[in-house]
């Protein structure tokens, strides 16, 4: 009996751990850092297992952190929303102290390993956790501007795989962080759209005029398009050695063209199930443009 506890008690820790460093946003953001290093590495920057795996490890105590330190900060305010209400600290699952003392060793964990790799890596691994607890959360509250903080740290982790492999911030870190900048906003205000009666429970203000009108649907679809001009820059050769093939550019941009209909719809239609749509399309679009890079590179 004792032994069946134990293990049960085990699995709600780990479900608890899990839940409170978001376990399926930070594997997606892991995802972005190692597409990141497949498109760094080079002859002159050989392919190291070690460095990917220090890399993702790295990665998700860093996201993890920042989740965290989220959700210590917001609890009174998750407590009174559908979709976050039952999570770990609002809920009571898991102590501010035990949540403060988790986030602060996997910041120091994920700092440590990620210096490991180089000094670069840590810096802007530290600029994304600082970035998006001490700055983007509290302004959550205040201003619909916090959307546009929050996706600095929010493109940082693309990047962060070039970086990870060369160990220097250049034109093509500076484009993978751009097209992942563009992409925060359409996501991120179509979350905002669909949910919206439940961040007014907790007076979030994410969209950008604050209401779901015709001026934030504009402003999603502009939005959009930049996204997709910032997606297909390799293919005009100025990005330095990232580089597109013109059949993956026009995949890319067939892809935003996607994104962008379903954009439109949300203008069209102005319902939280178009939003909904429209954010589901806004991840498969990241995913699917990251691996079309990495096989890119591959392929030429």
């Amino acid at each position: 009996m004792n032994a069946q506890q134990n293990q049960f008690s085990i699995k709600s820790l780990f479900a608890d751990f899990l839940a409170i460093t978001k376990a399926r946003l930070a594997v997606s953001v892991v995802f972005s850092s190692v597409a990141g290093y497949l498109l760094g590495f080079s002859d002159d920057y050989p392919f190291s297992w070690t460095t990917l795996i220090l890399l993702t490890i790295g990665g998700y105590c860093m996201v993890g952190a920042s989740n965290v330190f989220n959700q210590i900060i917001e609890k009174d305010l998750d407590a009174l929303m559908d979709r976050t209400k039952n999570r770990p600290v609002p809920a009571g699952k898991i102590s501010v102290r035990n949540a403060f003392i988790i986030g602060a060793v996997l910041t120091i964990a994920g700092i440590a390993i990620l210096y490991s790799i180089n000094p670069k890596t840590a810096m802007f691994g530290a600029i994304s956790i600082f970035l998006y607890t001490s700055i983007y959360t509290p302004l959550k509250t205040k201003t619909p501007l916090a959307v546009f903080v929050g996706a600095f740290p929010g493109a940082i982790p693309y990047m962060l795989g070039w970086v990870a492999a060369r160990g220097t911030f250049g034109i093509e870190a500076g484009t993978l962080f751009l097209i992942q900048f563009f992409w925060q906003f359409p996501h991120f205000w179509a979350i905002g759209w669909f949910l919206f009666d439940d961040y007014k429970k907790a007076g979030f203000f994410m969209l950008p005029t604050g209401r779901r009108d015709k001026k934030t649907a504009r402003q999603t679809i502009m939005y959009t398009i930049w996204l997709i001009v910032a997606s297909i820059l390799p293919v005009t050769g100025y990005t330095g050695e990232l580089r597109l093939s013109i059949v993956s550019a026009i995949l890319v941009f067939l892809a935003g063209l996607w994104m962008l209909v379903y954009a439109v719809k949300l203008y069209n239609k102005m319902d939280a199930a178009a939003a909904r749509k429209l954010m589901l399309v806004s991840v498969s679009y990241i995913s699917l443009m990251q691996v079309i890079y990495v096989i890119d590179k591959f392929i030429h």
